[in-house]
């Protein structure tokens, strides 16, 4: 009876730390979002990449990503299953709202959660992925939640600077609040960056508000001629 005992009270402790553990893993997610459990043993998209193939090749692939079908459910679930795995997917998270924009929806067929949700699991999972961040950014503004999205666009920026997909977005955000002046600040740098879509700028020109970048001073010491 005592080794019954024992065993059934090291059970207990092992599922309350379970619990703990996941508890600490999803405090920033509501009820509704899940948890990230430890026992589901959720990967970091940016470093395992030895052990995407596993779950790739099953759950997410071209045809998958691009909307067309799933391969072993719906398309929302084979998603799903991909973000359960690796909840910091990039690409995963991007045609998941690429999917509830196609059908109009907050939770897509098949998947477990909403796609808000995927997205702050996401960032609950990997707080310092600045690719994450751009993404839910991306997904706010795509969803009129143009305030929101510039938090989280500049929370990305703190964290990942120099990306000129990053500024463009933001520069986005900043044009659907009225806020020319960072709007076209934002356009100035992800055109000096290489961004190709001319969609900023052609909004903000017929809103009157382009401007050409101004150019650099050139630097006095450069042209102080030389002695020689």
């Amino acid at each position: 009876m005592r080794a019954k005992r024992f065993v059934s009270i090291r059970l207990v402790t092992a599922l309350m730390l379970s619990c703990l553990a996941s508890l600490a893993a999803g405090q920033e997610l509501p009820l509704q979002c899940g948890v990230l459990a430890s026992n589901d043993h959720p990967l970091d998209y940016r470093i395992d990449k030895d052990k995407l193939p596993i779950v790739e090749n099953r759950h997410f692939d071209p045809l998958t990503e691009r909307l067309v079908r799933g391969q072993t459910t719906s398309v929302g679930g084979d998603i799903g299953y991909t973000l359960g795995k690796f909840p910091n997917h990039h690409r995963a998270l991007i045609a998941m709202m690429n999917l509830g924009l196609r059908d109009k929806t907050s939770k897509p067929r098949g998947a477990r959660y909403s796609v808000e949700c995927y997205m702050r699991r996401a960032e609950a999972f990997r707080n310092d992925d600045a690719m994450v961040k751009m993404i839910y950014g991306l997904y706010l503004l795509n969803d009129g939640r143009a305030e929101a999205a510039i938090k989280k666009l500049e929370a990305a920026q703190e964290l990942s600077d120099n990306n000129p997909n990053l500024y463009y977005n933001l520069g986005l955000a900043y044009f659907d609040l009225k806020r020319y002046d960072r709007a076209l600040e934002s356009a100035h740098k992800a055109y000096s960056l290489g961004f190709p879509l001319p969609g900023l700028r052609d909004k903000l020109k017929r809103a009157g508000q382009w401007q050409d970048p101004v150019p650099a001073a050139p630097d006095a010491a450069m042209e102080k001629p030389s002695d020689s």
